[in-house]
């Protein structure tokens, strides 16, 4: 069986200790997080976790079983409808053309997010796949320095 890319959203009970109780279920068992973001519901006391991670079925099923196991769980979702999305923030130097940044983040559903005296921040928010194509086309404008948020997803 092939390992597949499979996004997990999880529903917590917002409260220390969660994440570590997550995170330690994957260790401990060998399997890797690719990408983890966690955030609060508004308007209640539960957090959102959505985490990427690859395996073949078997262990997808073994990690979602374990997961509904844990006490502060309440809900997971794993299946191949959901919409996906990443942000990426990336940093130019200032010698680049702003223009030429501003038509690459538009083109990635994003745009000029902030200029400084020495430097260009470009933002893009879109599909994972489509962020690595963004990652790889800043690579001619010798990005100072990249930081991606990791995966966000919903059930459509």
């Amino acid at each position: 069986m092939a390992d597949v890319r499979r996004v997990i959203s999880i529903l917590v009970e917002n409260e220390s200790s969660v994440l570590s109780r997550i995170s330690g279920l994957f260790a401990g068992r060998g399997y890797n997080i690719e990408t983890l973001t966690v955030a609060p519901i508004p308007n209640s006391n539960h957090s959102r976790m959505t985490i990427v991670t690859k395996g073949n079925k078997r262990v997808i099923e073994q990690i979602t079983k374990q997961l509904h196991k844990l006490i502060p769980v309440y809900k997971v979702v794993e299946h191949d409808k959901m919409v996906e999305k990443e942000m990426v923030l990336a940093k130019f130097p200032i010698d680049k053309n702003l223009s030429d940044i501003q038509a690459l983040c538009q083109a990635y559903n994003g745009g000029i997010a902030n200029v400084g005296k020495d430097m260009i921040i470009g933002m893009v928010t879109d599909e994972p796949c489509r962020v690595k194509h963004f990652l790889e086309a800043t690579e001619r404008y010798n990005p100072i320095e990249i930081v991606c948020s990791g995966v966000v997803a919903i059930e459509r």
